[in-house]
C-alpha cells in the first residue's frame, strides 16, 4: 500500500442485472483510477450502482428488462483502526480488515446486507459517510446554498468546534422544548381550573383502585369459581353420594366383593392377591370420600362475594382501559398526572422555573455559540487560504476567495452564525455571492479545490468524481487532472471522464463500453494495458479517425503524465 495509504479503500464492484448492464466485476487499484467511454456506454451507472448499494433511491426501472432484480456488492479494505472504532459505533463491528455490502433491488422491495446481515437503508447511509465521498453534480449544485458553506467550514474545523457543536445543539434542544412547555402551559384561569378538576378526578380514581401486580387474574380465577359454585356443590355432592353410601355406592358395592374374595382366598392362595388389589382401591375410595366430604363441609356457595368480586374486576378493567394496559402504564400515567396537576396547581411558580430555566439555557446557547462563532472565525482565514491556493492551482489565476461568518440574530442547531462563501474569478470584480459569480464548470471546480483541502485532513480514504470535469478544457483540464492525482497520492480518487488529459493521468485506466449482442444491449468495463490505455486517449483526443499522429499524441501525453505525477507526488 501507498505511503500514507491506511485507510478504507473501494476494492472491488460488482454489478448484476441494473439497467443495461448485464453483469460486471471490476477491481479497483489505491490510487487514481479513472473511467472513460463513449457518450451513454454507462459510465454513470457504473457510478451510481455505488450510490444504489450505500443507500440511494431505487426506481424500479433500474432492474434490467426482463430481470427478477439487480444486485450491487461493494468491498472494502478497512486499514484505521480509528475508522474500524468508527464503524462499530454504529453497529458495524468487523471481524476481518474487509467489510462487503450488498443491495439487492426486487420489484416491491429491496434488501441491504454488510458481512452478510440485514440492515437498513438509513444504516448503509451512516456507513457510506465513514466509507467514501462521492462528488457529483448534485453535490456541485449545493455550494449554492448557505447550509452547504457552514457544512464544509466546520468539517474543516471539527477538531477544535466539534465538541461545542454537539453542546450547543443538545442546549438548544432543550430550549426548545422549554419554550413548548411554556406555550403548553399559558391558558386561561377557567380553563386551568377545570383541567385540575378533571385531573383530579382521573387520579382518585387511579389511586382508589390501588390495582396491584397479578390482581386481575387472581380476581378472574375467584370469579370463575363463585360463578359456578352452585354447580360445584351440587356435582360433588352427587359424587360423594355415589361413591361413599346407598345401595349402590361404590363403597359398598367394592366393599362386598372383598369379603367375596377374602372368602374365596380360604381355597385358593392365588386369590389373596386379588384381595389386596380391592383392599387397596378400598382404602383409596374411603381417602376420597373423607377429602371429598371435608371439601363440602368448608365449600359456601355465596353470591354477596361473587358480587364484589364481579365490581372489583369491572373496576380493575376500566382503569386499564382508561389510563394503561399494565399496572406499570397506569402508575406511569398517575406520575404525569401529579406533575401536571403541580404545574397548573402551582401555576405562577412554574411559570417562573420555566422562565429560569429558558434564561439560563439561553445564556449557555450565547455562550457557547460566541465560542462557536469565534473558532469558525479562526479557522475560516485558514481555510479560505488553502481553498484559494487550490483555485489557483485549478486555473483561477485572479481570484479571490472569502468565507464570511456573519451572525444572524437568532439560535439554530448549529449556532448562532450563517456562512457563505464569497467569490471574485475575474480581477476587478467585486467579490460576490458563489452562487451568482460562478459558472457550472466553476462550480465543479471550485468543489474540487474544497475536497483536496479537505482530503488532507479526511479520514475518508476513497473520493468518487462524477462529471466533475464539464465545461472546462485545455490547460484548465490539465490543472484539474494534476490535482486529482495529487489527492490520489493519499487518497484513493475514482473518477468518470471524457477528457484525455484526466485519463492521461490514471494510475489505473477503464474503459466502459457497450456492446450488442443478439438484439440485447449491455454494458462492460475493462482494465487497460499501458498500449490500450493509449489508444483509448488517441479515440479520446481523435474522434472517429484515429491517424498515427493522435497516436503519437496520445503516448506523448501518457509519458509526460507520468512524469508530472511523480514530481507532484514526491
Amino acid at each position: 500500500m501507498a505511503e500514507g495509504k491506511e485507510n478504507i479503500l473501494l476494492v472491488n464492484l460488482h454489478v448484476k442485472n441494473l439497467a443495461i448492464i448485464d453483469e460486471v466485476e471490476v477491481d479497483f487499484s489505491e490510487q487514481f483510477n479513472v473511467l472513460t467511454g463513449e457518450t451513454g456506454a454507462g459510465k454513470s451507472i457504473i457510478i451510481g450502482s455505488i450510490d444504489l448499494a450505500l443507500g440511494g433511491k431505487a426506481p424500479k426501472e433500474v432492474i434490467r428488462s426482463g430481470a427478477e432484480f439487480a444486485l450491487v456488492e461493494l468491498t472494502f479494505a478497512v486499514n484505521r483502526p480509528s475508522q474500524r472504532e468508527a464503524l462499530d459505533r454504529i453497529g458495524i463491528p468487523l471481524e476481518e480488515d474487509e467489510i462487503l455490502i450488498s443491495r439487492k433491488i426486487m420489484q416491491k422491495r429491496s434488501v441491504c446486507r454488510i458481512n452478510g446481515e440485514t440492515v437498513t437503508r438509513d444504516v448503509l447511509r451512516n456507513v457510506a459517510d465513514i466509507l467514501l465521498d462521492i462528488h457529483g453534480q448534485n453535490e456541485q449544485q449545493s455550494l449554492l446554498h448557505h447550509a452547504k458553506h457552514m457544512e464544509i467550514l466546520d468539517r474543516y474545523a471539527w477538531e477544535e468546534v466539534g465538541k461545542a457543536r454537539e453542546q450547543f445543539a443538545e442546549h438548544y434542544a432543550e430550549y426548545g422544548k422549554i419554550q413548548v412547555q411554556l406555550s403548553e402551559g399559558q391558558m386561561p384561569e377557567e380553563e386551568r381550573l377545570r383541567e385540575i378538576s378533571f385531573l383530579q378526578y382521573e387520579l382518585e380514581e387511579i389511586e382508589t383502585a390501588a390495582v396491584r401486580e397479578g390482581e386481575e387474574q387472581e380476581l378472574e380465577e375467584k370469579y370463575q369459581l363463585l360463578s359456578h359454585a352452585s354447580a360445584i356443590a351440587e356435582g360433588l355432592g352427587e359424587v360423594h353420594r355415589l361413591t361413599s353410601s346407598g345401595n349402590l355406592a361404590a363403597s359398598d358395592q367394592i366393599g362386598e366383593g372383598l369379603r367375596i374374595l377374602l372368602k374365596l382366598s380360604e381355597y385358593d392362595d392365588k386369590l389373596q392377591n386379588f384381595a389386596e388389589q380391592l383392599s387397596d382401591i378400598d382404602s383409596l375410595l374411603t381417602d376420597f370420600n373423607r377429602e371429598v366430604s371435608a371439601y363440602l363441609d368448608d365449600f359456601v356457595v355465596d353470591p354477596q362475594a361473587l358480587f364484589e368480586t364481579e365490581q372489583r374486576l369491572d373496576q380493575i378493567r376500566s382503569v386499564h382501559a382508561k389510563y394503561g394496559a399494565t399496572v406499570e402504564q397506569v402508575q406511569e400515567y398517575a406520575a404525569q398526572i401529579r406533575d401536571k396537576l403541580e404545574q397548573y396547581q402551582e401555576y405562577d411558580a412554574y411559570h417562573h422555573r420555566l422562565q429560569d430555566a429558558l434564561q439560563q439555557e439561553e445564556q449557555i446557547l450565547q455562550t457557547l455559540g460566541a465560542e462557536i462563532s469565534e473558532i469558525r472565525k479562526k479557522k475560516a482565514a485558514v481555510l479560505e487560504e488553502a481553498i484559494r491556493d487550490a483555485l489557483i492551482d485549478l486555473n483561477f489565476l485572479q481570484v479571490q476567495f472569502q468565507i464570511d461568518v456573519r451572525p444572524t440574530g437568532q439560535y439554530t442547531a448549529q449556532g448562532l452564525d450563517e456562512v457563505e462563501f464569497m467569490i471574485s474569478t475575474n480581477p476587478g470584480e467585486p467579490l460576490r455571492p458563489i452562487g451568482s459569480a460562478a459558472s457550472g464548470g466553476e462550480l465543479s471546480r471550485i468543489m474540487l479545490a474544497v475536497k483536496a483541502v479537505l482530503a488532507e485532513q479526511d479520514e475518508i480514504g476513497t473520493l468518487i468524481f462524477d462529471e466533475i470535469d464539464v465545461g472546462i478544457s485545455g490547460r484548465t483540464a490539465q490543472k484539474v487532472a494534476e490535482k486529482m492525482a495529487l489527492i490520489a497520492g493519499t487518497h484513493q480518487v475514482i473518477c468518470i471522464s471524457h477528457l484525455a488529459q484526466i485519463a492521461a493521468m490514471a494510475d489505473t485506466h477503464y474503459l466502459i463500453e457497450k456492446k450488442e449482442e443478439q438484439d440485447r444491449t449491455s454494458t462492460g468495463i475493462f482494465c487497460l494495458s499501458e498500449s490500450e490505455s493509449i489508444e483509448e486517449l488517441a479515440r479520446i483526443l481523435g474522434g472517429a479517425k484515429i491517424t498515427d499522429a493522435v497516436r503519437e499524441s496520445a503516448r506523448e501525453m501518457k509519458e509526460l503524465a507520468k512524469a508530472e505525477k511523480q514530481e507532484i507526488r514526491s
